[in-house]
This record gives structure tokens, sequence and C-alpha cells, in this order.
């Protein structure tokens, strides 16, 4: 008599992926003319594209074909998140890359904080036009930040005051295990900044709460960029540079232009 045999069960439905909102998706500026380059904008830790929307604007104005991608985990919730790798992140921007230089046109990188950190992890492998630093880091200036290797296994999350208005665009709260991709990010770019050599623009804030303000003055000296240009802002400036947040913004957007058209390839 044959054994019974128990079927087997039907396969599990993956799961949906979280929704995304209109203004916190990956986005495409065309410029109105003919373009003089292809920008990719990589927005912050917890933040969305919709950070990168202002320069993107200002960038196609000026005749960029721009590119301002989604990183995994952002613009959809906190939990989508928590269980992401900056190996994820890094491949969302490579793969931006990866369409722009399929226009053949020279590529330039903005990056906000760690989109900043991102782009220079790609910057190591793939050739940019020239890179625009907002707010870069080397160092957060939490004081228990080098311990949330272990304490992302007892709290999962940390909170922060965040206004009304920018909730929509923002979390609230900070996976502690996307706090320690970001500490992992470091250790990948830190010994390989000398590798670098696309023309770079390094913008900084004395007022910056979030991240040591002073790293990005060690990162930029260990850039290998024979054409490296370094500005900081008073304490007046806080670490948001991208969005009209910033009081000194308009003066951000004007420093990136000026610097990218200075370029031989942005001219």
């Amino acid at each position: 008599m044959p054994a019974e045999t128990t079927p087997a069960p039907p396969p599990t439905a993956s799961p949906s992926p979280p929704p995304v909102s209109p203004d916190n998706r990956s986005f495409f500026l065309d410029p109105k003319g003919p373009a003089r380059g292809a920008a990719l904008l990589v927005h912050g830790f917890t933040a969305s594209p919709w950070e990168m929307r202002p320069l993107g604007e200002a960038l196609a104005d000026a005749g960029y074909l721009v590119l301002g991608v989604r990183l995994p985990g952002h613009g959809t919730t906190v939990a989508d998140l928590s269980g992401r790798r900056y190996e994820e992140w890094l491949a969302a921007v490579a793969e931006g890359y990866r369409q722009l230089t399929a226009r053949n046109l020279p590529v330039f990188g903005v990056g906000m904080s760690t989109g900043a950190l991102l782009l220079l992890a790609l910057a190591t492998r793939e050739r940019f036009a020239g890179l625009a630093l907002l707010s870069p880091f080397l160092r957060l200036r939490h004081r228990l930040a080098p311990l949330v290797g272990l304490l992302r296994h007892v709290k999962r999350h940390q909170r922060r005051h965040l206004p009304e208005h920018l909730t929509p665009y923002y979390y609230d709260r900070r996976p502690l295990n996307g706090i320690h991709q970001i500490r992992r990010l470091i250790r990948q770019v830190e010994p390989v900044l000398d590798r670098i050599t696309a023309p770079t623009l390094v913008l900084s804030a004395q007022g910056d709460r979030t991240v040591d303000a002073a790293s990005a003055h060690r990162l930029y000296h260990r850039l290998g960029s024979p054409r490296k240009e370094l500005y900081e802002f008073g304490p007046e400036v806080g670490h948001d540079l991208a969005t009209r947040e910033n009081p000194r913004w308009e003066e951000t957007r004007d420093r990136l232009l000026d610097f990218f058209s200075g370029l031989p390839a942005g001219g």
C-alpha cells in the first residue's frame, strides 16, 4: 500500500511593497533646450526625493537633465526602512547613474548627507563630471552612535521632533539598524576617499546638529580630487541644505550651479 503524502501548501504570495506617495517618488526633469549634462540627485537618510526637488528644478532650468532617485525603504514606512541595507541604497544610486549614462551625457552628482556618502562610494568605480556634497560627514553627532550596532538589537527606533508640514516627506523615527548601515557605509567610504578624483564641491554648516560638521573638513582634505572647493555656512544654517527650509538656500543653489558651470563638462 503506498505511503500517504501530505499535499504541499500553496505558495505564499510575497507581501506587496508599501505604497509611495507621488511627492516621494523618483523623478525626471527635462531641460527646455538641449541638455548640457545630466544630474543625479540623492536624498538623505529618512527623507525622500521630495527633499531634492527644489535643487532639481534649478538644475533643469539651468539646462541639465535631472534624475532624483528614491533610496529603498524611503518614502514608504519606517518598518520598510528598518530592514534595509546600505548595499540596496547604493544599488539604487548605481541604477540611476546607469540610466543617465545611457543618454550619452556627462553625469554630475548632488547628494544630501547620506546621499553624499553614497555618491562618493559610487565615484570610486564610476566617472562623474562633478560632485556637489551637501552636509557630508564621517561622524554622527549622537554620543551613542558608536554603540548602535549593539543597541539596534534592543531598541528599534530613535524618535525625533519633526514639524508637521514635513511629516509627509520625512520619518519621525530613525531606525537604529539604518544608522548602523550608515556607519557601515562610512567604513567603506573613508579609506578610499583619496581614489576619488571627480571635481568636488563640499558644503557644510556650523549649525548642523545631526552630523559632525567638522568631519566634512576631514572628508574634504582626504579627497583625491585635484579640483575641489569647501564652503561652510554659519551657525544660522542647520543640517538641511537641499530644501527651502535652509535660510541660505538661494546661495546654496548658486554655489552649486556656479561650480558645475565652471567645469569643462558643465559649461
